[in-house]
């Protein structure tokens, strides 16, 4: 039987030398794939109680869709800056070589309410770390943080420490 890790692409030396590229398009092409990597995400999500998911443009989309249909519960999307038509709150987080930011609608999470975050990656994990604060200064509170992949040579969780956060898969490397 396979293992969503065996729908993972890795490419070498993307986009640059010395980087392996884990590409998830290879898994979601894949009906098993798919299935796998959204029922291991589900599995992360068994024992907690939460409001809304709050899913990171745009593979957050593809992974926080279904995990919000399955548990009966609102989808908000975290996007880049510019793409929302409403009235918004947005932050900043840094790149390799400058910054971004990311918003969400200013009326998409209530005082209160239990959010999970989903992405597809955790990198460097800036920019899920400016997810959580744009929950949190809306009145959220983050409960968990869910990804496909975790690249732990990156460092992404120390961005994270006071959230709980989990992936299906962890590569060692960057």
């Amino acid at each position: 039987m396979k293992k969503v890790e065996d729908y993972v692409m890795s490419i070498p030396d993307f986009p640059e030398p010395g980087i392996i590229f884990r590409d998830v398009t290879s898994v979601i092409q894949h009906p098993e794939g798919l299935k796998l990597a959204i029922d291991g995400m589900q599995d992360l999500l068994k024992d907690v109680d939460f409001d809304v998911i709050a899913g990171l443009e745009s593979r957050g989309f593809v992974f926080g869709m279904p995990l919000a249909y399955n548990n009966g519960k609102g989808f908000v999307m975290v996007r880049k800056k510019g793409k929302l038509p409403r009235e918004t709150v947005s932050a900043s987080y840094a790149l390799e070589y400058g910054t971004a930011a990311i918003e969400i609608h200013k009326d998409a999470i209530q005082p209160g309410q239990r959010v999970v975050i989903v992405d597809d990656l955790i990198a460097t994990g800036g920019t899920v770390e400016a997810a959580c604060k744009l929950v949190e200064e809306l009145g959220g509170v983050v409960v968990k943080i869910v990804f496909l992949m975790e690249l732990a040579g990156l460092e992404g969780r120390k961005k994270l420490e006071k959230y709980d956060v989990a992936s299906v898969i962890c590569y060692e490397g960057k």
